[in-house]
């Protein structure tokens, strides 16, 4: 009976290990410099430094709304990464502040198919028209790692 706790003991902390290792690889992995000598990180980092002036309360609630079904543990990375699409895009077009529409937007470019559902809903909530956002919400966050400012001028061109 010892044994067979002692196997489970064992097996359950060489899950949680796995686990751990698995999101330490990732966060690794986002840190390792690309080509141009910046990790994915350091482009976050550079995109929200680069536009937090331009955050309104308004718009910093509505971001917080946003991420509120991410679990509190990935929030706060869920949080900068959405964000910090959202800032690409606004030095993109040139704005002096953040508008809802860049949020929407970025909030769609920066997040998984999945959560567009929760999305919607809360668009939705808010009667805030989803029409203009369909071409986001057809392509996948993969289709928009590669070449998605050339997809982006094609579009508003």
């Amino acid at each position: 009976m010892i044994s067979l706790i002692i196997i489970l003991w064992g097996c359950l902390l060489i899950g949680l290990m796995a686990i751990g290792g698995y999101f330490m690889f990732r966060k690794f992995l986002k840190k390792l410099p690309k080509e141009d000598g910046r990790s994915i990180m350091d482009w976050e980092e550079h995109y929200l430094e680069q536009t937090i002036h331009k955050w309104s309360q308004t718009e910093k609630d509505f971001l917080e709304e946003l991420v509120s079904p991410v679990p509190e543990l990935f929030r706060d990375v869920a949080r900068q990464r959405i964000a910090s699409k959202i800032g690409e895009l606004s030095i993109q077009k040139n704005e002096a502040t953040i508008t809802h529409a860049t949020l929407i937007e970025g909030y769609i470019l920066a997040t998984p198919k999945k959560d567009h559902k929760f999305l919607r809903k809360k668009l939705k909530e808010k009667n805030i028209d989803v029409t203009p956002y369909e071409s986001f919400f057809k392509q996948s966050k993969e289709d928009y790692q590669e070449n998605w400012r050339e997809k982006y001028k094609q579009k508003n061109s």
